[in-house]
C-alpha cells in the first residue's frame, strides 16, 4: 500500500501524463465524431473499431474484433461489430474495464454546426456522439495509456472496449458480449462505462424499463357507414384516455429512494412512443387521397420506466389491468399486450471498490466532493449486471447528460481533460487494490 507522498507523486505524475496528452484527446475525439455510427440502422460499426483496433494496438493492446452474429439488427449490410482490446500488466492483479458504446443516435434537426464535423469552439468539440459518448470513450483511452506508458509492469490488466447497440437496447454489444463471458466477474472485476453523467458525479445505475406493443382490433367498413364496422383507433382512444384518468396520476405518486437525476426522474413515468391506426402513411411523392375506410387496427409502443422500489412482474400487470377495465366497460374491445423488453432497475452499492475508487479520483483531481446518481435511462450496466453478474460497475464520464441526442452536442474539452486524470487515479488505485 502506497504512503501519502508516494500516491500523491503518482497522481502528479499521472495528470502530468495526461495534460501532456490534451491535443491527442482532442484529435482522438474528433477522429471518432466523423465516423458517422448512426443508430439504427448501425452505419459504419466495422470503420470504428477497426480505427480502435489501429489505435489500441500500437499502444500495446491485444486486440479482438467480434461480430455478434444473430443479434437483434445484425445483417451482411449492418453487421454488429464491437471491438475489445486488453493490456497485460507484468504482475497477477485485478481487470479493470472501460466500456464505451461506439453508437450514436440520428442527427434530427436544428443544429448550427456540422453534426460529423467535431469542430470546435470556445473550449467546446461539437457533434453526435461528442458527448454520448465518444469524448468519454477517448478520455478512458488516454487515461489508460497514460497510465501504461508510466508503470508498464502494472498489477493485473486493463480493457477498454467500443460497443454496438447501446442507443437501442445494447443486445448486439454488451448484452451478447455478457452471454460469451467477456464481463464475467473471473475474467473482469471492476468496470467504468464513461457515460456523460458530469465530470463530478458518480452514476450508480438506472431505473428499470418495460417496453410494450399494446394492439386493439376492430372491424373494417365503408367510412359512409362507420355503424356497419368498428373503430380501432377508437378503441386506442379509449386506452388512452384511462392512462390519463388514473395510470398518470398514480404513477406520479410512486417515488423513489435512489438519487436519480433529474428530480422529475424520481417518479415513475411513462412515455407513449408512438401510435399508428388505420391506413399506413402514404409514400412522400404520393399525390392521391385516401380511402374512405373504418380502422381495424391501431397500435401503440410505450416505454415504461419503474423504481427500484417496483417489481417488474407488477408493472406489466399494472398495463393489463388498465386494458381490462377499459375492455370491461367498452363493447367489442378486443386487445393484445406484447412485452417487448424489459430490464429491472440496478444500483451498485456506494462501498464498492469502484464507488471508492472514482471518489478518491475525483477529490484529487477536481478538489471536489463526488456526488451520487443514478441514471433516468438504462445503460449498459444492465447486461454486465444481469447477464455478466459482474457488480462492481458505474458509469463515469465527461459531458452533460441534458446535451445527450440534442442539436449542437458537444463535450467540454477541459471537461474531458479532468475525467481523464479521474479516470487514471481510479485505475491506479484498483490496480493497486487501494479501495
Amino acid at each position: 500500500m502506497a504512503g501519502d507522498e508516494e500516491l500523491e507523486g503518482r497522481q502528479q505524475a499521472l495528470a502530468a501524463a495526461v495534460a501532456a496528452r490534451r491535443d491527442d484527446l482532442i484529435a482522438l475525439t474528433q477522429d471518432l465524431i466523423r465516423i458517422p455510427t448512426i443508430n439504427p440502422p448501425g452505419e459504419f460499426y466495422r470503420d470504428i473499431c477497426d480505427y480502435l483496433a489501429r489505435r489500441l494496438g500500437a499502444s500495446g493492446f491485444e486486440v479482438s474484433l467480434l461480430r455478434a452474429e444473430g443479434t437483434p439488427g445484425d445483417s451482411e449490410k449492418y453487421p454488429r461489430w464491437n471491438v475489445i482490446a486488453r493490456c497485460e500488466g507484468g504482475q497477477p492483479g485485478s481487470c479493470v474495464h472501460f466500456n464505451s458504446h461506439i453508437d450514436v443516435v440520428e442527427t434530427g434537426s436544428g443544429w448550427t454546426f456540422d453534426p460529423f464535423g467535431g469542430e470546435i469552439s470556445e473550449g467546446r468539440i461539437y457533434g453526435r456522439g461528442a458527448c454520448d459518448m465518444k469524448g468519454g470513450l477517448a478520455a478512458s483511452i488516454v487515461a489508460a495509456e497514460a497510465f501504461v506508458s508510466l508503470w508498464p509492469d502494472f498489477p493485473g490488466a486493463i480493457e477498454i472496449s467500443g460497443t454496438a447497440d447501446e442507443e437501442t437496447g445494447g443486445y448486439g454489444g454488451v448484452a451478447w458480449l455478457a452471454e460469451q463471458g467477456y464481463f464475467s466477474p473471473e475474467r473482469v472485476q471492476h468496470v467504468i462505462i464513461p457515460e456523460p453523467l458530469n465530470k463530478d458525479r458518480i452514476c450508480l445505475g438506472h431505473r428499470g424499463v418495460m417496453w410494450a406493443r399494446i394492439t386493439t382490433h376492430g372491424r373494417i367498413a365503408h367510412g359512409s357507414m362507420p355503424f356497419l364496422g368498428d373503430c380501432a383507433v377508437r378503441h386506442m382512444g379509449a386506452v388512452v384516455a384511462e392512462m390519463e384518468a388514473s395510470l398518470f396520476p398514480a404513477l406520479s405518486q410512486k417515488h423513489t429512494a435512489m438519487p436519480v437525476v433529474p428530480d422529475g426522474a424520481r417518479q415513475s413515468t411513462m412515455n407513449i412512443n408512438s401510435l399508428h391506426g388505420g391506413q399506413a402513411e402514404p409514400d412522400p411523392d404520393f399525390t392521391g387521397f385516401p380511402s374512405a375506410c373504418v380502422p381495424d387496427l391501431a397500435r401503440m409502443v410505450i416505454d415504461r420506466r419503474y423504481l427500484i422500489e417496483e417489481k417488474g412482474q407488477e408493472v406489466r400487470e399494472e398495463i393489463i389491468s388498465l386494458l381490462e377495465r377499459v375492455k370491461a366497460e367498452r363493447p367489442g374491445f378486443r386487445y393484445d399486450f406484447e412485452e417487448l423488453w424489459q430490464v429491472s432497475p440496478t444500483m451498485t452499492s456506494v462501498e464498492a471498490p469502484v464507488v471508492r475508487a472514482v471518489e478518491r479520483g475525483i477529490r484529487s483531481a477536481l478538489a471536489c466532493e463526488p456526488v451520487h446518481v443514478v441514471s433516468p435511462g438504462t445503460y449498459d450496466q444492465k447486461h454486465i449486471d444481469r447477464i455478466g453478474r459482474l457488480k462492481d460497475c458505474i458509469a463515469y464520464g465527461p459531458g452533460i447528460l441534458d446535451l445527450a441526442h440534442q442539436p449542437d452536442e458537444y463535450v467540454g474539452i477541459d471537461d474531458m481533460v479532468d475525467s481523464a486524470k479521474v479516470m487514471a487515479f481510479a485505475l491506479d488505485d484498483l490496480l493497486h487494490g487501494r479501495t
